[in-house]
């Protein structure tokens, strides 16, 4: 994407929970002439902007609407219980769904995890709007709240614990982009996350980048030297 000024840069919606600071930081010794902007919103939020050319691809949890998009998978999150530090589930290192049966399990509209029916335990009086809301009625007591690790990571605090949930459904992130032909600034992030080196092969090169196997003026120097000692 090219700024208002010619200036290229490349623009990276990402989700709460989701750290793309390593990959940041690769972006940033790899294309130190291409700043990367990152921009944090919703799934739907991500998707949108995508779709609008707002930003070049975005780091989403699953699911969603897959037309006219590219998607390749990332990693697969912990699902974890976030209740009172005082609760009876801290006593355990997992839980499992059955253990929440006589809980008040919130689900705040903002839940990414793919449930494939009805949530374990039971239902919360009145509707909860996002996770940090639901975080702050945990800590008021009020029921316990299934979600991502990240995002209990996110929404840390010293009055609440997590725990594993092991029969839980699971949340996937993926880096999706438009489903077009490929830049070569697409290209280059898709490299990064997907751990190739500077010099792969499927990496593009830069300008100013010497060719594979081409000798550096520090090679060059040390071929020298070795040929005057075999004078």
């Amino acid at each position: 994407m090219t700024e208002p000024g010619g200036t290229a840069s490349f623009r990276l919606g990402y989700v709460p929970g989701v750290t793309p600071g390593k990959w940041a930081r690769i972006w940033a010794e790899r294309r130190p002439d291409v700043p990367l902007e990152l921009l944090g919103a919703t799934t739907d939020e991500v998707v949108r902007r995508i779709r609008d050319g707002a930003v070049d691809a975005g780091l989403v949890r699953l699911p969603i609407d897959r037309a006219g998009l590219h998607a390749i998978p990332l990693y697969t999150e912990t699902t974890v219980a976030v209740v009172p530090k005082e609760h009876v589930l801290t006593a355990v290192d997992e839980a499992g769904l059955d253990d929440l049966a006589d809980e008040i399990v919130l689900r705040p509209r903002d839940d990414t995890l793919p449930w494939p029916g009805d949530l374990p335990g039971r239902a919360a009086a009145s509707e909860v709007t996002t996770t940090a809301g639901a975080i702050e009625l945990v800590a008021a007591g009020v029921g316990l709240l299934v979600l991502p690790q990240s995002l209990a990571r996110l929404h840390h605090r010293r009055d609440l614990a997590h725990r594993p949930v092991s029969d839980a459904p699971q949340s996937s992130v993926v880096l999706t982009w438009p489903d077009a032909e490929n830049t070569e600034l697409m290209e280059e992030f898709i490299g990064i996350v997907r751990g190739r080196t500077a010099h792969s092969s499927r990496t593009p090169r830069r300008r100013d980048d010497p060719p594979s196997g081409a000798p550096t003026p520090a090679t060059r120097g040390r071929t020298r030297r070795r040929a005057s000692r075999r004078r």
